[in-house]
């Protein structure tokens, strides 16, 4: 059988003995790790609890995929917890700022941004997590359930979720360090953000759906990002899940 594009992408990624890159980084070339909209109005999130909750092997037992959603807003505060549990700032040392998910060589090359469908005391549209901040960004306001769920596939669940994450990965920020092999790195770490995400969301009474089955183009177009440099790679529906899902 003849090798397709993802057989090639992992034979010329693969690394071997002796025949690792020695060329020293340039750190001045090294892109910044955080992503901002300088001008847009901020909107402050609840404080996050970082302590107690519910027990880690409890939230990883009931994990289960979610589809059908309650018509009940989400709170703010819930809002809040997610983004820190999945991928908010858990310490500062020496000026770095290590998150909630680990990254390959902690370049985090990973964006947040939200379709925000029904949370409480936020307006629909899609916003832009601020992590260094722990703030919101609106990048745009109105009605967005129709959009989201046509771009991810038409899969009409998403639009009775509360809020929908959407990761793209700006790829210079781990190209910079592991050149081609980077894309390999891009994809665990939305994973593994995307996990913490599911189990936070368990621990605070929510359902979820990761879903990786979406048109790029229609999605990169709504989040106004170009695809190439910048490019969707995951998402989960998140919201209050129906009596009967649970």
């Amino acid at each position: 059988m003849e090798d397709g594009i993802g057989d090639q992408f992992q034979k010329e990624t693969k690394y071997q003995p002796g025949k690792l890159s020695g060329e020293p980084l340039d750190r001045n070339r090294r892109p910044d790790a955080y992503k901002t909209y300088p001008g847009t109005p901020r909107l402050t999130l609840p404080a996050p609890e970082t302590q107690g909750g519910m027990p880690l092997w409890d939230s990883i037992r009931d994990r289960r995929s979610c589809r059908d959603f309650a018509e009940t807003p989400m709170s703010r505060e819930a809002l809040s917890q997610l983004l820190w549990a999945s991928q908010g700032i858990t310490k500062k040392t020496q000026g770095f700022a290590f998150r909630a998910a680990p990254s390959a060589g902690a370049l985090y090359p990973i964006e947040t941004y939200l379709g925000v469908l029904n949370v409480s005391g936020l307006e629909p549209g899609i916003y832009h997590y601020d992590v260094r901040r722990h703030e919101l960004e609106p990048m745009w306001k109105g009605d967005c359930r129709a959009d989201i769920a046509a771009a991810l596939l038409d899969q009409h669940f998403i639009a009775a979720a509360n809020v929908v994450f959407l990761w793209t990965a700006v790829f210079q920020r781990s190209k910079w360090k592991y050149k081609q092999r980077a894309y390999r790195y891009v994809y665990l770490d939305a994973g593994q953000i995307a996990q913490n995400l599911a189990l936070a969301a368990v621990a605070l009474g929510l359902g979820s759906c990761q879903v990786a089955a979406l048109y790029d183009d229609e999605v990169n177009s709504i989040l106004g990002v170009d695809g190439e440099e910048e490019s969707i790679v995951y998402t989960t529906a998140v919201g209050i899940p129906l009596p009967t899902s649970r």
